[in-house]
């Protein structure tokens, strides 16, 4: 059966969790590669902890008890990755970093899962005041 010219290892991973660790795995990479200066360790802590911690939060999230608490997970994972790209963009702006194109592929998968979690608390809002 052919998969649209993709080998299975470029297949785009639709599953969020998994995506959502593969991008803790690509962050936990940059901050591991940048330089050891000053602001590049205090931009490497900071963003170890926002790029990490949308994982986190998107599982709470699948066992929220309510979908007031499902919403709030899902809004902290939202905030967490707006943070992220923000921290991102410093970093690829200082240019600090020898390999520019994995900051750049880090900064293009934050901005589409900014996109996902913004859309997905938007319709989880939407249908919490429509059962009100």
């Amino acid at each position: 059966m052919k998969e649209n010219n993709k080998t299975n290892t470029n297949k785009r991973v639709y599953d969020l969790e998994a995506r959502l660790i593969a991008f803790s795995l690509m962050i936990i990479k940059l901050v591991e590669i940048l330089p050891t200066d000053r602001s590049a360790r205090l931009l490497g802590s900071q963003l170890l902890r926002s790029g990490t911690s949308p994982a986190l939060n998107y599982a709470e999230a699948q066992v929220a008890e309510s979908s007031a608490d499902f919403i709030h997970k899902m809004s902290i994972a939202l905030k967490e990755l707006k943070e992220s790209q923000v921290t991102l963009l410093i970093i690829k702006g200082r240019t600090i970093v020898d390999n520019s194109q994995y900051v750049i592929d880090c900064c293009n998968e934050c901005s589409e899962l900014v996109a996902i979690f913004l859309a997905s608390v938007r319709t989880a809002r939407k249908n919490a005041q429509s059962r009100h």
